[in-house]
């Protein structure tokens, strides 16, 4: 898409109306085995290749019938939640009322904005066991869904207790390295599996960190995880598509 094309669509969500967006509705439950794309603030999806990555993420998602879900950079997440029909999830709330808060996101905010919930909790951005109770708790009110990230089995099972919507485990070290959880430590996916479902039977358990190819969500989801977390793995490859359709033959 180039930015022609870009602002294009930019003028034409101008006119739609946030809060409702054009896809999944906010709260209903997305169907496993799911891809979750974290854009984080990459240079490699600001703007126009934000946009690109999103419609990427669309495209394949109709064309192999698989459930993705991307995680806009926080500027521009009204804006995609209102152009593509995949659930859009904010990367980050605060734990607070609507209010004097300077800078800070609520999770009243994202659901006007039309997201379908947020992460909670990312390694880069730690809370308190307090705050993500506060948030999994006003998200399920707003019903919103949220998707909270642990880095070891005793945290995760801990998070159960809260019945988020979803869990998923990334240890931080591997984060960013290209080494799968999967393939490195099989033992805290498929621990984190077990302990979390002796606890909420129903929730969804992701697999995040160093997550690249359809190997890696393969052996994710044969440890029992419902889906994975990614971010560089598409975001920074040379061909996003590829990289996701590659990620797709995993599932």
């Amino acid at each position: 898409m180039d930015m022609m094309a870009v602002e294009g669509r930019r003028e034409e969500g101008m006119g739609i109306e946030i809060g409702t967006g054009t896809g999944m509705g906010m709260g209903e439950k997305i169907e496993t085995p799911v891809i979750v794309l974290n854009v984080k603030a990459y240079a490699e999806s600001m703007g126009e290749k934000g946009f690109e990555l999103a419609e990427i993420c669309e495209e394949v998602a109709d064309e192999k019938g698989i459930s993705i879900a991307i995680c806009p950079q926080q500027v521009e997440l009204a804006l995609i939640a209102s152009m593509v029909n995949i659930p859009c999830f904010a990367q980050h709330v605060d734990a607070i009322e609507p209010g004097s808060h300077t800078g800070s996101v609520t999770l009243e905010t994202i659901k006007e904005a039309g997201a379908t919930g947020s992460l909670v909790n990312h390694s880069e951005h730690r809370l308190k066991i307090a705050e993500i109770d506060f948030i999994v708790k006003k998200a399920a009110s707003l019903n919103l869904l949220t998707i909270v990230c642990t880095n070891n089995i005793a945290v995760s099972k801990a998070v159960a207790e809260l019945k988020p919507y979803a869990i998923a485990v990334e240890p931080p070290e591997l984060i960013g390295t290209g080494k799968a959880v999967s393939k490195v430590d099989p033992g805290i996916v498929e621990d984190t599996v077990k302990e979390v479902r002796r606890v909420d039977e129903g929730s969804v358990v992701l697999c995040g960190a160093g997550v690249t190819n359809g190997e890696d969500v393969r052996a994710a989801i044969e440890l029992g995880a419902d889906g994975v977390l990614l971010a560089s793995g598409v975001v920074k490859a040379k061909d996003p598509r590829a990289a996701l359709l590659d990620l797709v033959s995993g599932v």
